[in-house]
């Protein structure tokens, strides 16, 4: 299972906090779609998610909540309470 650590022992606000889980989040994403050995379009055409929506991802862009969640059930991973990720 691969977990994602909050980085450091800083203080941060609750927006600051979301704002960096979001962030592991797209790029363990992207590292999953890098990977993968499917086409960018075998994965639209898999989750239905727009091809121009992983591109996005891959540029360092973000993505909706919905297209994050399809993207990591497609990769077999899942946000735990714990702030990580993990393997199905």
């Amino acid at each position: 299972m691969k977990k994602i650590r909050n980085p450091g022992d800083l203080t941060l606000d609750e927006h600051q906090v979301v704002s960096r889980m979001v962030i592991m989040i797209i790029e363990e994403i992207r590292r999953q779609i890098e990977k993968s050995t499917k086409s960018r379009y075998q994965i639209s055409k898999d989750t239905g998610i727009d091809e121009a929506a992983l591109c996005r991802i891959m540029q360092g862009g973000s993505c909706k909540v919905e297209t994050a969640d399809t993207l990591l059930k497609y990769f077999g991973l899942e946000v735990s309470k714990k702030s990580s990720i993990r393997r199905n």
